[in-house]
């Protein structure tokens, strides 16, 4: 590897991501060149960046997702690594692939790893070949054949959920009850993957009725050291789009969860897998079914830092350059509890996204507080991004501390401007079902339901 790897990290996102980045990249010494569009050209991030360099217009089609664009911004900036961040190219094998062949580090798995786990079937063969537990269904193509079709959704037993192959973020699913239903929702499921994804394929598996969504954050390096690094609950969710973590899962049995967490890292050992990566289960009556794996630093990544007392987006670019993991299984340890609360700018009744000027923005501060960023009083939230503008995560000694320390901080911030969901959060952290703990993923759900009703 060359010194210039070493050197120079060209960040291919925006947000509180790349700022989250560069500080991490500040940290290690190593000076970082940020691409942004002409609608990001003011952000905190294009001003603390050693570099920043406009890679198109604000569309994110025609910038940040511009795979050529990005690749001559590493080349002329002299860059010897690239972070993807979350999101935009972050799990594209292409553009994984591309960087590795024009002689640079991708700061995430190799290429081929994203190509294998991108493809959630081929991912559910690789979890079982590892002793990871699955979802029952199938872990290769469906049959043409309707009767076969049938025949296989019977012996999954309804209710079955046909998903894309491709698929993510919550798009590409259709839940199907009764047998009758099935070759339509194949049907369009199908050309819903196409559309969406460039991939047609799509797999049946058993749709559970009250589960959660565990994650199992993992850590590994070149040399075949991989690490777990504690659970994650990210169930409460609002159409399969995450709305509020925490770490660790309560309630789930300590040796259960350590079981899975070194089944997870095993899998990691036999893939060769390098850097950080983040396991999807659901639970369900005590047992882990694996569902996906995503192969980058993620949005909730932070509740982990906070139990787990690492900085995660350092380390996953210390392995990507070549370093050692000197860490054992031995010497990570889940201390505390943590919560972490998106804010996004959007209707709280309607849910759509609310650009516009903030014109007034203030913060909770105190024991045990973070605040992810990158707006502020005058900031213009755009229309053409994600609308989330801050992650608020608190840190406690114990769950219920953590807790109070959560409804403190939701009721000290206060944002102006543009309409946001802390009303939602601010009822979320008093609710009585997830103050107890262990809620399923269809709980939020439920609960505007009921209030939609009332």
């Amino acid at each position: 590897m060359s010194a210039r790897a070493l050197d120079t990290v060209l960040i291919a996102n925006r947000g509180e991501i790349a700022l989250r980045i560069l500080r991490a990249c500040r940290m290690l010494g190593l000076r970082s060149v940020v691409v942004h569009s002409e609608a990001d050209r003011d952000s905190a991030a294009v001003r603390h960046a050693d570099q920043a360099l406009c890679v198109g217009p604000a569309a994110a089609t025609a910038s940040y997702l511009n795979q050529a664009a990005v690749l001559f911004a590493a080349e002329v900036s002299g860059a010897g690594a690239v972070h993807p961040g979350y999101g935009f190219l972050s799990e594209n094998a292409e553009f994984a692939e591309r960087v590795e062949r024009a002689g640079l580090v991708f700061i995430g798995p190799r290429s081929e790893t994203i190509r294998v786990m991108g493809d959630k079937v081929a991912a559910k063969r690789a979890m079982r070949e590892a002793g990871v537990p699955c979802v029952p269904g199938p872990d290769e193509t469906l049959p043409d054949e309707p009767e076969a079709l049938h025949e296989l959704a019977e012996a999954i037993g309804y209710p079955v959920i046909v998903k894309a192959a491709g698929g993510g973020g919550g798009r590409g699913m259709r839940i199907v009850y009764d047998a009758a239903d099935l070759l339509e929702a194949l049907s369009i499921t199908r050309e819903e993957a196409r559309r969406a994804f460039g991939n047609p394929e799509v797999y049946l598996e058993k749709f559970l009725l009250h589960p959660r969504h565990i994650e199992i954050q993992v850590l590994a390096d070149h040399h075949g050291h991989a690490l777990w690094l504690g659970s994650r609950d990210c169930s409460l969710q609002r159409r399969h789009q995450k709305v509020l973590e925490e770490a660790p899962a309560p309630g789930i049995d300590a040796g259960l969860l350590a079981h899975i967490g070194e089944r997870c890292a095993q899998a990691c050992r036999m893939m060769g897998y390098r850097g950080l990566g983040t396991f999807e289960f659901l639970v369900e009556d005590g047992a882990f079914y694996f569902i996906e794996m995503n192969t980058r630093v993620q949005v909730e990544h932070c509740v982990t830092e906070m139990t787990a007392g690492l900085d995660l987006v350092q380390w996953q670019i210390r392995v990507a350059l070549g370093e050692r993991l000197h860490l054992l299984q031995s010497d990570v340890a889940c201390r505390g509890h943590s919560f972490e609360c998106r804010i996004n700018a959007e209707n709280p009744q309607s849910f759509a996204p609310s650009p516009g000027r903030i014109t007034g923005w203030s913060l909770p501060g105190g024991p045990g507080v973070r605040i992810d960023t990158h707006a502020g009083a005058g900031f213009d939230v755009s229309p053409y991004y994600d609308s989330m503008i801050a992650k608020l995560i608190v840190h406690g000694g114990t769950r219920a501390e953590a807790l109070v320390r959560l409804q403190i901080a939701l009721d000290e911030m206060q944002v102006s401007g543009i309409e946001t969901n802390l009303a939602l959060h601010r009822k979320l952290a008093r609710d009585a079902g997830f103050v107890a703990g262990g809620v399923d993923i269809h709980y939020l759900e439920r609960l505007l339901q009921q209030g939609a009703a009332t």
